[in-house]
């Protein structure tokens, strides 16, 4: 049956590739390489750049060909070892770990350096300049910026976020993200997308892309294509599906995907979904189990892309360690079946000598033609030359020293956060309508419950290093003692049980088996409840002790404010909840403007919902 299917795809493919070889046989002009028009949108080349695209092309050894595929992720800053990526791999483009501006802005000139061809050097500024290094300004995620409703702040993200990161020698962005949430339980783009309608997502990325596009030099490639948002899985760690059908994707993420491209979008990020529907409607004979993720799959990565979208720029596959790729196919399948498909750079070695001899073998074999292979160069090379890095020196590639620090401090970042936080704050649920304003004088004595999410692999790796966040609790309480408010922090028995251990003494079981106590006791030491729900990623963890407080089961016995400083969905476990807030951050800014919200009451609360955070559940509006 294995070899039944695979022979049925190659046939598949081949007829398919054989169409659009025929195509492209037709399209061989002065100004057209193989269906890459360059002097058309997001190029624009003028017949000198035309000519270094082709004249580099013509002169490139069938290893330095192959290394332009690549996107590497560097695992260090040592000369010796980027020297060896650059001189040995022959990379087209890099990202890398995070770190502080200066040491990246270092890192990038060593690229460069060596580099015989200009590199890209990417980003993930969608919320950022911390995406860039790790002293950039936070402006905010996507859905955040999403809740103000103004396009204006999308715009300055996509400009201030990319003015950090150019300023350290980037030149592309993997943003802005282009997703739509449908799907509440979708925890990969929850906060990064512009929320949950189409007509915003492609208002607010279109604004992103237009902001980038003011910092000369500058690239996007936006993500995930076709649309991340529906499946409540994450490509990660499985297989992700968009299962609208081809009116509906045309209607939603085709709609955002059209915007972009016809606002000269220069790249996009294939994602790994699949697109069932649109890929058999391009190819009526596709079985489903022959069906891929967009990044292997001609019929959505050329057929709907390239024919239908109209798509001229440069495709980048997602990460290539995540599941939903890496499940479909041996990996010595997987890299030049990316290629074929229609992607033209891949992201991410696994093991550089085995990935780079895989596409290269793949190449003089034929598996990967010389046809396809020029394409994918043109694609390239022609957007670094829009980017105007073939008419660089190697020292005017990455900006001087002395630039990094005035731009990372820059105050009109700092600024722009800070309004921001005080426009999207969205008191989404408020059945109360009594208890807001909060005030010293009315509440005096509030109990924080912090409550947080379930730790996941990379939590505790944080944690192992030293890292990670600050406590947002500690914050709010300390800025509403700051107000007048007498706040403190609630103890869960687990907590209490875990000081009993860590001195030395036998932990009182009855604490959390037994551990209640009459109602009036329970509440008589607080005047109020601010749930505060720090969940950057899937569920929150309640720890189920009975009595406890930690789940506001009290709702009925003392005012609950639930606030969500994470994911904006808190409601889907806390729908109890009769007033519900989401901040979708916990920066100083984000807090210090929820305090003045709260003092100020209902009127106060200038956001919008961006998705919905019921959630679709009858009991949460309740």
């Amino acid at each position: 049956h294995l070899c039944d299917r695979r022979q049925r795809q190659m046939c598949i493919r081949d007829r398919y590739n054989g169409i659009i070889s025929c195509a492209k046989a037709l399209c061989r002009e002065e100004n057209v390489i193989y269906m890459v028009d360059l002097k058309a949108r997001p190029y624009y080349l003028s017949e000198e750049d035309c000519r270094w695209v082709k004249d580099t092309i013509a002169n490139m050894s069938p290893e330095e060909k192959v290394g332009q595929l690549f996107f590497q992720l560097t695992a260090s800053h040592d000369e010796e070892y980027l020297k060896e990526l650059m001189e040995k791999y022959h990379l087209g483009g890099c990202r890398y770990n995070p770190a502080p501006g200066k040491a990246i802005q270092e890192q990038n000139r060593i690229l460069q350096k060596y580099a015989k061809v200009p590199v890209f050097i990417a980003c993930n500024t969608e919320a950022g300049g911390d995406g860039a290094c790790a002293d950039g300004t936070h402006i905010g995620a996507g859905v955040k910026i999403a809740a103000t409703d103004k396009e204006e702040y999308a715009f300055a993200l996509g400009k201030m976020a990319n003015e950090q990161a150019a300023a350290i020698g980037c030149n592309m962005a993997f943003a802005p993200v282009a997703d739509i949430l449908y799907n509440w339980e979708n925890t990969e783009i929850v906060t990064r997308a512009f929320g949950g309608d189409a007509e915003r997502v492609a208002t607010m990325s279109k604004a992103y892309l237009n902001g980038a596009h003011t910092i000369p030099g500058f690239a996007c490639a936006a993500k995930h294509f076709p649309g991340n948002g529906q499946d409540f899985r994450d490509a990660h760690i499985a297989n992700n599906v968009n299962y609208f059908d081809v009116e509906k994707w045309d209607e939603t993420y085709g709609h955002v995907y059209r915007t972009l491209i016809e606002n000269d979008l220069d790249a996009i990020m294939g994602g790994h979904i699949m697109l069932p529907s649109y890929a058999k409607a391009i190819n009526p004979e596709l079985k489903d189990e022959d069906m891929m993720p967009a990044t292997l799959s001609p019929e959505i990565m050329t057929g709907l892309l390239r024919d239908r979208l109209g798509f001229n720029g440069m495709v980048v596959t997602d990460a290539s360690h995540m599941v939903a790729m890496t499940d479909r196919m041996k990996r010595s399948e997987m890299l030049p079946a990316s290629i074929n498909a229609g992607c033209d750079m891949f992201l991410f070695f696994n093991d550089p000598e085995e990935d780079f001899a895989t596409m290269l073998g793949a190449y003089k074999t034929g598996i990967i033609s010389e046809e396809r292979m020029t394409e994918a160069l043109t694609r390239i090379l022609g957007l670094k030359a829009h980017l105007g890095l073939n008419k660089k020196s190697k020292e005017e590639l990455v900006p001087q020293p002395e630039t990094v620090e005035e731009v990372l401090q820059r105050e009109e970042y700092k600024a722009m956060q800070k309004s921001i936080s005080e426009d999207c704050i969205t008191l989404v649920k408020y059945k109360d309508k009594d208890v807001l304003p909060m005030t010293p004088d009315r509440y005096k004595r509030i109990m924080i419950v912090h409550i947080k999410g379930a730790e996941n692999s990379m939590s505790a790796l944080m944690k192992m290093l030293g890292g990670g966040k600050g406590n947002p609790a500690e914050a709010l309480k300390e800025k509403l003692c700051a107000k007048g408010f007498d706040a403190f922090i609630y103890e869960s028995p687990l907590d209490v049980m875990k000081k009993q251990i860590e001195a030395g003494e036998k932990p009182d079981l009855n604490i959390y088996f037994a551990g209640k106590n009459a109602i009036a006791d329970f509440v008589s030491d607080m005047d109020l409840v601010i749930t505060l729900c720090d969940v950057p990623n899937g569920r929150p963890s309640f720890g189920m002790s009975k009595g406890g407080g930690e789940i506001p089961w009290y709702v009925f016995e003392v005012p609950v404010v639930v606030v969500g400083c994470g994911q904006p969905t808190m409601l889907a476990d806390i729908p109890q909840a009769r007033t519900y807030i989401n901040t979708y951050d916990s920066k100083d800014t984000t807090l210090d403007a929820l305090v003045e919200d709260l003092m100020n009451g209902e009127e106060a609360f200038k956001g919008t919902d961006p998705i919905d955070s019921f959630c679709g559940l009858f009991d949460a509006r309740l």
